[in-house]
């Protein structure tokens, strides 16, 4: 499922499964002017990350279907599709370093969850783009 939320200060993919931390981002992302797609299974957000190009994508690492990791490993391999997207992973999984530095490797930025408030996620997103301006 596929969800569009209008705005205009950027274009954010959220792939995320779970609806309380989806609906949160969403929302807040929304709230400050970004347009928002979100997906809530791992196959989803693939397609809709290469079916149109997006400013930032926040990618969850563990979902139905298609996992992040994977996810992350395709994009990157079509990198001509989503060229100038920057992949924020966020996740609660804890992970050894080798499983960490293999996402850290291909993702824009690593953030855990519970750690992360939806501000600091904002930010993070912001200083991405920042950068890309």
């Amino acid at each position: 499922m596929e969800d569009n939320f209008s705005a205009a200060n950027g274009k954010v993919l959220v792939i995320e499964d779970d609806i309380i931390v989806g609906e949160l981002y969403v929302n807040s992302l929304s709230d400050l002017g970004y347009e928002v797609t979100w997906a809530q299974d791992g196959e989803a957000g693939l397609k809709a990350a290469l079916q149109q190009q997006y400013d930032v994508i926040l990618l969850d690492i563990i979902m139905p279907e298609k996992d992040g990791r994977a996810i992350l490993r395709e994009l990157r391999a079509h990198g001509d599709k989503v060229p100038n997207s920057k992949i924020i992973v966020f996740t609660n999984l804890a992970q050894d370093d080798g499983s960490r530095s293999e996402v850290e490797k291909y993702a824009d930025d690593y953030l855990i969850k519970a750690d992360i408030k939806p501000s600091q996620l904002i930010a993070k997103i912001e200083q991405l783009l920042s950068k890309s301006a």
